[in-house]
């Protein structure tokens, strides 16, 4: 079995310890505390019970997954022979720096180094180092153990032969990869999500519509769609001749509205007291955990669904 190496083992690192592990690699875990990696060896061995219920382990036990996890004091020895690194310390641009100098400094030279950055461009972190032609962002949409899709996002020097590793490690792995042409702030994901966020705001700020109301329009509207296509292949699907004939149809009346949804709002201004105010009357401070435990439960059942949806009509 290939040996995968984490650094950094909080939700995001033991996420990803999940899925690779449950892919049949050996997976190193290491962190600058040895708590985090008690803790996430710990979540991992409570979750893997659930995901075998949902038929989420590619057919292994709980145990045999569990057993591919090794747990490292030493971060050389968790790098040693590994074949794909993937890192998850703090969105913190310095911190990035330094681990990554360590990173390339002690891993084998042919290895690659991913990093899991939601928002730090891979060329702000990598300009310095002696093979940065093997560095790149994978970063995944928490947990990726539920949510295949991984955003491959290359530096300028990143080697083309890189890329198509990474992003043949990724099928193999059983995600979904989105490989960027090149690297651009907020990738392709954060990107798209921005700007519905940015008018789900300003619908609530203007009193256009409430939190919920919002709420309801992704949640029982297009999230159902989005589900299982991607917004081209929507609008491909919605008009009889095709997505040119969507285009001729419809662009006009987004082209109307596009002027409308320049202007910022400010998430931190006034709306945050009234989307803050509705959220926490339907939801009290102190249940976000057990909501986050029925959040997770769902994206088991709605991948399980998938993953059947998919093996009975196709995809």
């Amino acid at each position: 079995m290939q040996k995968i190496a984490i650094v950094g083992c909080g939700f995001i690192g033991r996420a990803w310890a999940i899925s690779f592990a449950r892919a049949g690699y050996r997976v190193s875990m290491w962190d600058q505390s040895p708590d985090a990696v008690g803790q996430g060896l710990s979540y991992i061995s409570d979750i893997l019970g659930d995901l075998e219920h949902h038929d989420l382990l590619n057919g292994n036990m709980p145990g045999e997954v569990l057993a591919r996890i090794e747990p490292e004091t030493d971060l050389g020895k968790a790098l040693e022979d590994a074949v794909h690194i993937q890192e998850n310390t703090p969105e913190n641009l310095g911190v990035k720096i330094k681990v990554f100098t360590r990173l390339d400094e002690a891993a084998d030279p042919d290895a690659i180094i991913a990093s899991s950055t939601s928002a730090l461009l891979p060329s702000a972190f990598t300009a310095h180092l002696t093979r940065r032609h093997r560095c790149l962002v994978v970063h995944p949409i928490n947990p990726p153990y539920l949510i295949p899709a991984a955003e491959v996002v290359p530096a300028p020097w990143t080697s083309l032969e890189i890329i198509e590793r990474t992003h043949a490690f990724l099928v193999a792995a059983g995600h979904a990869p989105l490989v960027m042409k090149r690297e651009l702030d907020g990738f392709i994901m954060n990107r798209m999500q921005g700007a519905l966020l940015e008018e789900a705001f300003r619908l609530v700020a203007d009193g256009y519509a409430t939190v919920e109301d919002v709420d309801i329009g992704i949640r029982d509207g297009l999230a159902l769609r989005w589900s299982f296509m991607g917004p081209f292949e929507t609008i491909d699907l919605n008009a009889p001749g095709g997505v040119r004939d969507y285009v001729d149809r419809y662009q006009i009346i987004y082209e109307r509205l596009f002027p409308q949804m320049l202007r910022r709002v400010d998430w931190a201004g006034d709306v945050l007291n009234s989307v803050e105010a509705d959220r926490r009357a339907r939801l009290p401070a102190d249940k976000l955990i057990e909501r986050q435990i029925w959040r997770d439960r769902n994206l088991m059942a709605l991948a399980a669904h998938k993953k059947k949806s998919t093996q009975e009509f196709g995809q």
